[in-house]
Parts: structure tokens; sequence; C-alpha cells
């Protein structure tokens, strides 16, 4: 076999078309079988705009002028697939002829692959974006359900440690006549207006340094303390239960529903960590939960009651009454205070209303 022989074998193999133009006339003086394989009859007039069809001539002419190289695309449907084929020109000089060389190559394939790989990429990115668009609204639901530093330990490790957190200061509050409302005015209406509630009175807690820590129904429990220690956890409890009162006092004023609750505060231990497995909450317990449930049992309509002990940290500050010495089921028999809403609390007094309705 011939060295010419096993070059044109070499150059089907590859897929590599090999042409010789007259680089006036842009007539082929020789091409390939890879030619007849890709174009077929256009090969007929032997010129060069008859096989790429659309081709632009001009600019081929003017490149090869100015650099003696041109490089380009070829698009051409061949059956039902169309072709991609690299066509790269380049000027010589043979023998006094000046010719042009035409190298093809069929990327077809190269250009199919690039596409899957861009569909690809594209949907590997819209499930990027997917995926941390469902994690950030999973993180939202956490943080709803539990503190940041309880979350950050629970996304590093996926368990939380139960911790003992002491002193803090608990709210408990519940509404009078919920079960009634209820039975009486639209569902809807009734857990819309809670819901409004719920979140003026998240945006309250955390002006003073509170954490929710749950609902259930009408109640509503928030803690100071908990889970980076506060000194002043008393008066955080004692300026939000305030600032719920006066809230719900606003609102009742322009709504037909009348929102009354009885608040509970109380200080001491507690311990906190995430319950459940499939269905897990972060919650509370200890004395001070059971003290400040008492406490509000114990409270009127649109009233706070406090321990003896959160009175000690702040008669300085607030103005409290005496209830006098009443038995606390699981606890020894205590003097309650009923706290008052005045102006001897600056922070209470000065700060601007979150919430209206």
């Amino acid at each position: 076999m011939s060295i010419e022989a096993i070059n044109e074998q070499l150059l089907r193999a590859i897929g590599v078309g090999v042409g010789l133009l007259d680089r006036k006339t842009f007539q082929f003086l020789f091409q390939n079988d890879m030619f007849e394989d890709w174009f077929g009859d256009r090969l007929v007039s032997g010129k060069l705009e008859d096989v790429f069809d659309g081709f632009d001539m001009e600019e081929l002419a003017t490149a090869l002028a100015e650099s003696g190289r041109y490089t380009a695309e070829i698009r051409h449907r061949k059956k039902r697939r169309q072709l991609v084929i690299a066509a790269d020109f380049t000027a010589t000089n043979e023998a006094g002829q000046d010719l042009v060389v035409l190298v093809c190559q069929n990327i077809t394939r190269i250009r199919e692959l690039e596409s899957m790989i861009d569909s690809y990429s594209m949907m590997v990115e819209r499930n990027t974006r997917e995926i941390k668009r469902e994690k950030e609204q999973v993180e939202k639901l956490l943080l709803n359900i539990m503190p940041r530093a309880v979350y950050e330990e629970y996304k590093a490790f996926g368990v939380v440690t139960p911790q003992l957190y002491d002193p803090v200061s608990v709210l408990m509050l519940d509404f009078v006549g919920f079960s009634e409302m209820v039975a009486a005015a639209d569902p809807s209406v009734t857990v819309t207006e809670l819901n409004d509630i719920y979140s003026a009175f998240d945006r309250i807690g955390e002006q003073f340094g509170c954490e929710r820590i749950k609902t259930i129904g009408d109640a509503y429990i928030t803690v100071a303390g908990l889970p980076d220690p506060t000194p002043d956890h008393a008066r955080a409890v004692a300026n939000t239960a305030l600032r719920f009162v006066r809230y719900l006092e606003r609102r009742n004023e322009s709504h037909p529903n009348k929102w009354k609750c009885r608040i509970g505060l109380a200080t001491g231990a507690v311990v906190g960590s995430v319950v459940g497995i499939q269905k897990y909450v972060y919650d509370i317990f200890g004395p001070a939960v059971n003290l400040a449930t008492r406490l509000q049992d114990c409270s009127e309509p649109m009233q706070i009651t406090i321990q003896d002990e959160i009175e000690k940290a702040l008669r300085d500050q607030f103005d409290m009454v005496a209830m006098g010495e009443r038995d606390i089921r699981g606890f020894d028999r205590q003097q309650i205070w009923r706290l008052l809403d005045s102006k001897t609390s600056a922070t209470a007094a000065s700060s601007e209303e979150i919430s209206r309705s």
C-alpha cells in the first residue's frame, strides 16, 4: 500500500477532510473522500460556495488577504442530522500558483456533547438554586422553633445536648375566653388575628432580648437569659409583658374581637432541649416554667402576676402591688405581686411602639 493511500485511510479514520482550492476562483482542485461522505452531490460543480451553502465568500477572501488564515464552522444537514464542520483555510503559493489549503473536521459530536454539558450545567444550577431555597426555608422554619445557637449545634452535629440555664426569667401568657371566641367567630378570622398578635409579640420580645419558645393554641411562652446569659433577664420579661398588654389594649380599641390576656412571670432554672424524633420541637422544662404557669393562672384579665424574687429584682424600676401569700401548686406558699404599667420604667416608656393594628 502506498504512503498516499495510508495517509488517506488515516484521514478518514479521524474524520478529517482535506481539500485544495484555487485562491482566485475557490474551485476545488482536490478533495479527499470525507468531502464525498459529508457533501455528496454538492461537489459536482466543484465550487466552494456550492459546497458550503450560505457561506460568506467575501469575508473569506478578505481574511486570507489580510492574514492568510480563516476559520469557520459550517452547518450542513445530511438527511435528518445536522453536521457541524470546523473549516480551516490557509493561503499558500506553490510553483507560482495561489492556492488555499482547506482542512475540515467533523465536530458534530463535540458540539452535541457541549450542548449536553450546557444543559446539564443549567439543570445542576437550577437544582442547586432550588436546594438552596429549600434549605433557607428549612432554616427559617427551624429558627422559628429553636434559638439560633441551638440550631447551629443541631446543624453541625445532628443532635442537641440538653442544657441547664440558671437563672432565666420565663413569661407565660394565655388569652381569656379563647375557647368561646373560637366557637363564636369565623375560624379563619380567629387564626388570622392570632397570627397577627403573635407576630407582634415576637417583635416586642426580640426588642427586649427575649426568645420565644413556643405557642400552644392561645398560650405563648417566651424567656430571657437563654441561650446566652442575660444579667437583667427579669427586667427584660417585665418590659415585654407590659408591652404585650399595651399592644392588646391599643388593638382592642379598633377591633371587634377583644383579646384579653393573663401573664405570669417567674425566675429560676430551666432545661432546654430538642424533644421528639420525627416531629421535633425545642422546649424548656423546669421550676421557672411551672411557676410562671401557676402565676399566670393567678392573674386577672390584662394583669401581670410575678413572684417575690422578681419583685426584689425590679422594685427600684417598676411599680408593683402586693397580692398577699398564695398556695402555689407544686411550690411552697409564696408572696405574689402584680406588675403595674408605669412610666417609672424608662426602657418601656421611651421605646417606640413596635406594632400597629
